[in-house]
């Protein structure tokens, strides 16, 4: 492979696989707090942090996370506390962060642009070796977070109330989490771009969904698809000399909608599977058509033979059914049945349905 016989390609493999494998595991807990797009509202506040580092000639890195993790955890206490509903506190982050980035890095210098369209849809080539170990490290405390600490991440996620009940520090965990996502999108705004960071952590996520079972499997798959998607992508970018953001995403993208597809056609195959019926077993429409059959040839059986077969499963509350002929029974005997026996001096009761003669 001609295409990794130079050192910023290598560069740019390693930072997307590291990306790839970390951000679907923070994205599992996003995805069951319905809190998705989170990552898109603290990736535009961290560009303001980006064109704070641009200004100040510091690294555009660090000042990100350092910007993005205190938006993280205001937006977190704002949510906690009630004071406003979280859908508006992501927006005020949302707008105020793009447009003071934007901002901020068009006062830097000259080059803005360039560096504004690199950190917006994400530039992996132009990683220094500098940038690839601060990712690479961030990357591995985030990732070693989330996995030391998934039993109680997911209390807090699955039911934060449960979580408060059973002793665990939830206001905490939900800080940690504010300030691991906040490190994730600062550190893969170099590989798919701050606009679409959120499509990083979820869509892999979505689509192991489709095919596993358990918080777990489902983490663990989603982690397998992030550096599948990641890995081509770059591969590919190389190759079709393709945004590397866009491209990484739109591999992820079809990788949903081939696993979505597959998993309708499974279901559609073995609903359509035929179940072996057991022998002798006789299908519905058979005793329809044998009950026909016989109701032609002897009318007065088959009425005689249904009356056997209702027995007491047709028969009314009052214990008689409506299509039964009626008894003509003596007082006598209505005593000697309820009671269970005979009246003295009266003649043996009648079994029940034989009528009485003339």
């Amino acid at each position: 492979m001609s295409l990794f016989q130079y050192d910023f390609m290598i560069r740019a493999l390693i930072g997307a696989l590291v990306i790839g494998l970390t951000a679907p595991a923070l994205g599992i807990y996003l995805v069951q707090r319905r809190m998705s797009l989170i990552g898109d509202g603290i990736g535009h506040v961290a560009l303001t942090g980006v064109g704070v580092g641009l200004l100040l000639n510091r690294s555009p890195v660090v000042m990100a996370v350092i910007v993005a993790a205190v938006a993280a955890v205001a937006i977190e206490l704002i949510r906690e506390r009630g004071r406003t509903s979280g859908d508006v506190a992501l927006a005020m982050l949302f707008y105020g962060g793009i447009a003071g980035g934007v901002m901020l890095v068009g006062l830097s210098g000259s080059s803005s642009n360039a560096n504004l369209m690199a950190y917006l849809f994400g530039s992996l080539t132009t990683t220094s070796p500098e940038d690839l170990v601060v990712i690479v490290v961030l990357a591995v405390v985030v990732l070693v977070t989330m996995i030391t600490l998934r039993p109680a991440l997911f209390a807090i996620s699955h039911d934060e109330e449960y979580a408060r009940v059973s002793g665990l520090p939830v206001r905490a965990l939900n800080l940690l989490l504010a300030v691991t996502t906040a490190v994730t999108v600062t550190i893969a705004m170099r590989a798919v771009g701050l606009l679409l960071i959120s499509a990083l952590m979820v869509v892999p996520v979505a689509t192991a969904q489709l095919f596993t079972r358990g918080f777990l499997g489902t983490m663990l798959s989603a982690m397998g698809l992030g550096l599948l998607a990641s890995g081509s992508g770059v591969w590919l970018a190389g190759t079709a000399n393709t945004a590397l953001g866009a491209t990484i995403v739109i591999l992820a993208i079809g990788l949903f909608l081939v696993v979505a597809v597959g998993v309708s056609l499974r279901r559609a195959v073995g609903r359509r599977r035929a179940v072996p019926r057991p022998a002798g077993l006789v299908e519905p429409c058979d005793v329809v058509l044998e009950s026909a059959r016989r109701a032609a040839l002897d009318p007065a059986a088959t009425l005689s033979a249904d009356r056997s077969a209702g027995g007491s499963a047709g028969a009314s509350p009052g214990g008689s059914r409506p299509d039964e002929p009626t008894v003509d029974r003596d007082p006598e005997e209505e005593l000697s049945a309820g009671s269970g026996g005979t009246v003295p001096g009266s003649a043996p009761a009648r079994p029940v349905g034989v009528l009485r003669k003339g």
